[in-house]
């Protein structure tokens, strides 16, 4: 008689992680691929910090300043709609998620605003290798905050509460990079 196979190690650190496994595995890449981004910004910065620093002065820093508010407040109605969902409030967790996207389109808005204000001005991805760096990171991010609008309306559709976590960590992922590229495009003197 043969010993029976013993299960597997439980794992529950992995357990414990809100939404599916394979929305950390993407959440995870694309972390590395921003900090890759964010490796190679600040590697050229340290070749030319006077010619960064002057191109820095180009940028909106106080929409910037509100996009973050924009993101943040977006992120905490994403998580409350879990928080509601979970206590049977299924319109109200609706309705934030919801609330979450729009300020996501908001947080677009406010972006466009200062994309058009570049064109305006002449400045383009050539101009300096600083907004080489600064339109390739925030319109990668810009990218990410579309996916998360949609992903975020397709949850409060199919609100089951997994659904929500996996949603919610998605777009927490999209906040954190914003409050990331904020002060390292932005505010770094």
């Amino acid at each position: 008689m043969t010993d029976p196979v013993p299960d597997p190690a439980p794992h529950p650190l992995l357990d414990e992680l809100p939404g599916d496994l394979m929305i950390w595995v993407l959440i995870i890449s694309e972390l590395l691929v921003f900090g890759a981004g964010f490796a190679a910004f600040l590697s050229v910065r340290l070749t030319d910090p006077a010619g960064f620093a002057e191109a820095q002065t180009h940028l909106h820093r106080t929409g910037a300043a509100l996009n973050t508010i924009v993101l943040i407040t977006s992120g905490y109605l994403a998580a409350q709609a879990l928080t509601l969902r979970r206590a049977a409030r299924r319109g109200a967790a609706r309705l934030a998620l919801v609330a979450a996207a729009a300020l996501g389109a908001v947080f677009l808005v406010i972006k466009g605003i200062e994309y058009a204000d570049k064109a305006a001005q002449g400045i383009t991805y050539d101009t300096h290798p600083f907004f080489m760096f600064y339109y390739l990171l925030t319109g990668f991010h810009a990218a990410h905050v579309i996916a998360g609008i949609l992903l975020l309306l397709l949850v409060a559709w199919r609100d089951a509460p997994e659904n929500i976590e996996t949603g919610a960590a998605f777009w927490h992922m999209v906040d954190l990079v914003w409050v990331l590229l904020f002060p390292v495009i932005y505010l770094l003197a």
